[in-house]
C-alpha cells in the first residue's frame, strides 16, 4: 500500500470520514472492538452481515401472510380479524423508525443494531409461545420494535464503515433483502404451513438472529457522536401519530368494505403531518430533520425513490394474486416462478457497480427506471397461454433492474449528507421507504377494485390485472422526471465514473477546486448551501493555504503532494494513531 498523492484539505475531508482515526475534536467517535471493519476487504461481510439480519425482518413478514388462515382457525377467529397482526406490526415501525437514528448516536450503532435483532428475536419467541389473537398482536409489537431499529440502522452501520469507493458494491448487496423476502416468503411459508407448524415461521427467526448478534458483535463498528441534541418527545408523538395513522389507512383501505376507516385514518394522519412540519421548523433537532430535502441528490432519490417503491409494493400483491385467481394456479406453483425475481436481484449484485461507473448515475437512474416499469407494465398482459419460461424470463428481468435501480437510490441519496447528519438522514429514507412500499399495496388494491367495479366483477378477470399493472407502473416511470434532474456528475465520487477522463473519482495529482466547502465544515467559514459531489471532491484536493488560483505545472502539483505527505506523517506524531495508509491502491 502507498499514500495517494492528495492535498491536506482531502485528508481532513477522509478523518471526518472516518478512513483515518479520528481526534477528539472529531464528531464521529471510532467503532470499538471491531477489526477491520471497514477496509477493502471487509465491507462484504460488513454488508452481507447487515443484509442477513434484514432479509429476517423481511421474509417474516412476508411468510406471515401464507399463514394468517392457519393461524386465525387455531385462535378461534375470522381470518379478516388476523390483519390486527400485521398493523400491529406496522404500527411499531411507524413510531419507532424516526427515533432510531437518535438512539444510534447516542447509544452507538452496533450496540442499537444488536439490540434490534434481540428485540426481534425475542418477538419472534413470543409469536410461537400465542395461543390467542390479542397476545400475538402484543407480540408483532414487540417484533415491530425491533424492526424498526433494524432497517436504518444496518443502512447506517453500513454508511459508516464502508469506504466511499466500496459503496455502491455494498449497496448491492444490502438491497437483496427487500426485493428477495416478499418474493421467497409465500412459497416458504406455504411449505411451513403445510408440513411443519406455523409457530415454525416464528422459530426459524431464532438460529438465525443469534448468529447475527455474534457477527455484528465481532466484525460490525460501533459508531456515536460525541454530542447529541436532546430527544425530540413532541416531533416523536406528532410523526409516531401521523406514520401510524397513515400506514394504518393504507393498509385498512386495501380490505374491501373497509375503504371509509382507512379514509379517516389516512385524514388524521395527514393533520398529524401537517402539525409536525410546524413543529419541525420551530426546533432545532427534529426527530425528522425535514432540512435534508434541501440536499439536492438526497431529495430527488427520496422523491424518484418513492414513486419507484410504490410499483415494488405493489407487485408481491398484484402477481401471487393474478397467477392463483386468474391463471388457476397453485400457491406452490405461483411461488416457484415468482421466484425468478428474487434470481434476478442476485444476478445484479456484481453488474451495478460496472453500469455506474461506465454511465454515471443519472444515465443509469433515467434508462434503467423506464425499463424496469416496462418490465412490470408488460406482467400486466401475461395469460395462461404463454409459456412458462417466457414469464420466468420476464420475471427474472424485472428482478434485475428493479434491483439495480434501488441499488443506486440507496446510494445517490447519501451522497451530499455530512457523516454528522447520517443518522437523521437513514431515519427519514427508511420512514418513508416503508411508507411508499405500504401505499404501493394500498394502490394496487385500489386499482384492481377500481376494474372489477367498471366490469361489474365480484372477482377479478385478467383484464382487471393488466389495468391494475398499468397503473402502478404508470407511476415508477413517472420517477424519470426527477431522474433527469440528477446533475451529469451526481454521485461521481461514489462510481468512479469519469475517472479515466481525470473527473472528480480520479482524485489524484492538481486537481482543482474551491476550499470554501472545508474550510465550512472546519468552523472558517460561515455556513453556506450544500454543493454538488463534484465541487466538494474539488475542494478536498486543494491544501487550505493554497492560493486562490489553481497551479497548473508539474512543480506546484509535485509541491501540492508532498505537502500532503508530511501532513500526514505529522498527524500520526501527534497521536492520531497508527496507520498504514489512506486507501488500498
Amino acid at each position: 500500500m502507498r499514500l495517494r498523492r492528495r492535498g491536506l484539505a482531502s485528508i481532513n475531508a477522509e478523518v471526518r470520514d472516518g478512513i483515518l482515526p479520528a481526534a477528539d475534536a472529531v464528531a464521529l467517535v471510532p467503532r470499538e472492538g471491531a477489526t477491520g471493519a471497514g477496509s477493502a476487504r471487509n465491507y462484504r461481510l460488513v454488508a452481507l452481515i447487515i443484509a442477513c439480519a434484514l432479509f429476517m425482518e423481511q421474509m417474516d413478514a412476508t411468510v406471515l401472510a401464507t399463514a394468517l388462515p392457519t393461524m386465525a382457525r387455531d385462535f378461534g377467529v375470522r381470518a379478516t380479524a388476523m390483519s390486527g397482526a400485521l398493523t400491529s406490526y406496522l404500527l411499531a415501525l411507524a413510531i419507532f423508525i424516526p427515533a432510531s437514528g437518535w438512539l444510534a448516536d447516542r447509544f452507538g450503532s452496533r450496540t442499537m443494531f444488536r439490540l434490534a435483532i434481540l428485540l426481534f428475536m425475542g418477538g419472534s419467541l413470543l409469536c410461537g409461545q400465542a395461543t390467542g389473537l390479542p397476545f400475538m398482536m402484543a407480540a408483532r409489537f414487540v417484533q415491530g420494535l425491533g424492526g424498526a431499529m433494524m432497517i436504518p440502522i444496518g443502512r447506517l452501520v453500513l454508511l459508516r464503515s464502508v469506504n466511499k469507493a466500496d459503496m455502491v458494491s455494498a449497496m448491492s448487496w444490502l438491497i437483496m433483502p427487500a426485493l428477495i423476502g416478499p418474493i421467497l416468503g409465500p412459497p416458504v411459508g406455504g411449505f411451513i404451513v403445510t408440513y411443519l407448524d406455523w409457530r415454525w415461521i416464528f422459530w426459524l427467526n431464532l438460529p438465525i438472529g443469534t448468529l447475527g448478534v455474534v457477527l455484528v458483535t465481532k466484525y460490525i463498528g460501533d459508531y456515536r457522536e460525541a454530542t447529541h441534541a436532546p430527544f425530540d418527545y413532541a416531533g416523536f408523538l406528532l410523526s409516531g401519530v401521523s406514520l401510524g395513522c397513515l400506514l394504518f389507512g393504507f393498509e385498512t383501505a386495501s380490505r374491501p368494505g373497509e375503504a371509509a376507516i382507512g379514509a379517516g385514518l389516512a385524514a388524521t394522519g395527514l393533520v398529524a403531518g401537517i402539525l409536525y412540519v410546524r413543529h419541525a421548523r420551530r426546533v432545532a433537532d427534529p426527530i425528522l430533520d425535514l432540512s435534508l430535502m434541501r440536499v439536492p441528490s438526497f431529495r430527488l432519490s427520496v422523491i424518484a425513490g418513492s414513486l419507484t417503491r410504490i410499483t415494488q409494493g405493489a407487485q408481491p400483491f398484484l402477481l401471487p394474486l393474478m397467477l392463483q385467481l386468474g391463471f388457476g394456479m397453485s400457491a406452490a406453483a405461483s411461488g416457484s416462478i415468482t421466484v425468478a425475481g428474487a434470481m434476478g436481484s442476485l444476478a445484479m449484485k456484481g453488474l451495478a457497480p460496472r453500469v455506474l461507473r461506465r454511465f454515471g448515475f443519472r444515465r443509469a437512474l433515467v434508462t434503467n427506471g423506464l425499463i424496469a416499469s416496462g418490465g412490470y407494465a408488460l406482467c400486466g398482459f401475461f395469460r395462461p397461454d404463454w409459456p412458462v419460461a417466457a414469464i420466468f424470463a420476464t420475471l427474472l428481468a424485472c428482478g434485475f433492474f428493479m434491483s439495480f435501480q434501488f441499488t443506486a437510490y440507496n446510494t445517490i441519496a447519501y451522497d451530499e449528507i455530512p457523516k454528522a447528519r447520517m443518522s437523521k438522514a437513514t431515519s427519514f429514507y427508511a420512514t418513508f421507504q416503508q411508507l411508499m412500499l405500504s401505499l404501493g399495496i394500498c394502490t394496487g388494491a385500489a386499482a384492481l377494485h377500481g376494474g372489477m367495479l367498471v366490469s361489474g366483477a365480484t372477482v377479478p378477470s385478467l383484464p382487471d390485472f393488466t389495468v391494475a399493472f398499468l397503473v402502478v407502473t404508470a407511476i415508477s416511470a413517472s420517477a424519470t422526471l426527477f431522474n433527469l434532474r440528477f446533475a451529469t456528475d451526481a454521485g461521481a465520487e461514489l462510481s468512479g465514473h469519469g475517472a479515466r477522463n481525470g473527473g472528480p473519482s480520479a482524485r489524484v495529482g492538481a486537481e482543482t477546486g474551491d476550499d470554501a466547502m472545508e474550510e465550512k465544515r472546519d468552523g472558517q467559514a460561515p455556513e453556506q448551501p450544500a454543493t454538488g459531489s463534484a465541487d466538494r471532491t474539488a475542494a478536498r484536493t486543494r491544501p487550505i493555504d493554497a492560493p486562490a488560483t489553481t497551479p497548473s505545472d508539474a512543480d506546484a502539483a509535485r509541491r501540492q503532494s508532498e505537502a500532503a505527505e508530511g501532513e500526514v506523517a505529522d498527524m500520526h506524531k501527534r497521536g492520531f494513531g497508527s496507520h498504514k495508509g489512506t486507501e488500498a491502491d
